[in-house]
This record gives C-alpha cells, sequence and structure tokens, in this order.
C-alpha cells in the first residue's frame, strides 16, 4: 500500500539523517549524497509501481461495481417480469375459475330445461293421447272430424246426420281472430243460426255445447 512506502520512505530519511549527523568528513558526505539519491529513486520507482497498482484496483473496482450495477437492473427486470407473470397467471385463474362457474351454472340451467322440456313432454303426450280418444270418440260415435286448413283454421266436418247419405259431410270453418275470439265461418250448408252460436260460445266458452248446437241445427236442416 502507498502507506507502507511513505513509512518505509520516512524510515530511509531517518536512517540517512543519523548516518549524516555521525560523520564529519566529505568522503562519508559523498557515500552518503550517492546513497541517499539511489534510496530516493528506488523510492519513487517503488512509489510508481505501486501508484499504477493501486490505480488499476481502482478502475477494477469501478468496473465491477459497474457490473453489479448492470447486473441489479437485470435482476430487478426479471423479478419485474416475474411478477408481472404470476398476475396475469392468478388472473387466469381468476378467469378460469368465473368461466368453470359459468359453465356450471350452464349446466345446472341445461338440466333444469331439460327436465322442465321433458315433464312438459310427458304432459302434453298424455294430452294429445286424450285428444285423440276424444277425436275417435267423436268421429266414431258422433261423426265428426276436425282438420287443420289455410289460414290457421280448423274446418269440423260433420258425418252420419243424413240417414239416407250418412258419408254427406255438414261442415264449418273456425279460428281464433285477433282479439282471441271464436270466429265461425265457411258453413256448407250454410246455417243462418251460426252467428247465434258464435255469439254463445264466446260468452259461455262452453265449446262442447256450441258443436252439440251445430250438429242439431244440421239435423234438423236435414229433416226438414
Amino acid at each position: 500500500m502507498v502507506e507502507d512506502e511513505l513509512v518505509l520512505f520516512d524510515k530511509t530519511i531517518n536512517e540517512f539523517w543519523n548516518k549524516f549527523k555521525s560523520t564529519d568528513t566529505s568522503y562519508h558526505m559523498v557515500g552518503l549524497r550517492d546513497t541517499y539519491k539511489d534510496s530516493i529513486k528506488a523510492f519513487a520507482e517503488k512509489l510508481s509501481v505501486k501508484l499504477k497498482e493501486e490505480e488499476r484496483m481502482i478502475e477494477m473496482f469501478l468496473e465491477y461495481q459497474n457490473q453489479i450495477g448492470k447486473q441489479n437492473i437485470l435482476i430487478q427486470e426479471k423479478k419485474d417480469n416475474l411478477l408481472k407473470l404470476i398476475a396475469e397467471v392468478k388472473g387466469k385463474k381468476q378467469e378460469l375459475e368465473v368461466l368453470t362457474a359459468s359453465i356450471q351454472d350452464l349446466k345446472e340451467e341445461y338440466s333444469r330445461k331439460k327436465e322442465t322440456i321433458s315433464t312438459a313432454s310427458k304432459a302434453n303426450a298424455e294430452r294429445l293421447k286424450r285428444l285423440q280418444k276424444s277425436a275417435d270418440l267423436y268421429k266414431d260415435r258422433l261423426g265428426l272430424e276436425i282438420r287443420k286448413i289455410y289460414g290457421d283454421k280448423l274446418q269440423f266436418i260433420f258425418t252420419n246426420i243424413d240417414p239416407k247419405h250418412p258419408e254427406s259431410p255438414f261442415m264449418f270453418s273456425l279460428h281464433l281472430n285477433e282479439a282471441r275470439e271464436y270466429e265461425v265461418s265457411d258453413s256448407a250448408p250454410h246455417l243462418e243460426c251460426l252467428a247465434e252460436f258464435q255469439e254463445n260460445v264466446r260468452k259461455t266458452n262452453n265449446f262442447s255445447a256450441f258443436l252439440a248446437n251445430v250438429r242439431k241445427a244440421f239435423t234438423a236442416m236435414v229433416h226438414n
């Protein structure tokens, strides 16, 4: 270290001074002078070498410090990227949880709707079965056939009314108007009382009685 060299130089000066005080001869003065010059020169060379070594060490330290700073920056960037990635993963996890919950809700809703549809289908099947039995009863015993025709109309066809011609059809059409009321039309043969029957069924909503009255009117027309 530079401090050590200064101590050594100070020691050399002291030794030179002690020798100088112990002699009075000019010979010794010359020798001491040469010795002093050599000591100073050697010390200067050593000091120069030490200073250069110190400079290199300072440069190495500064370079090392610079490298450490760069490494710290890289480490901080990687840390920030890692934290960002962790946040994204947490966000994706939350999205996945929400999506999973939504899928579960959809499954449960689908299951409920499926059960509702199944129940409704069974009820409709049972209702259609009863309606078919009623239609068969009307057709077999009352000679009534119901057909769906143009304009969302239902056509009611009676047979077994004219004893001479049992297969002869007596018919009328029916549909619901914009007010959701029964509207009768296209009677063949024409019935004058059909408008009255229409008003009665609108008031009472007794459709079976309405059909019975229409059949009676057709039967009375044949016998008259």
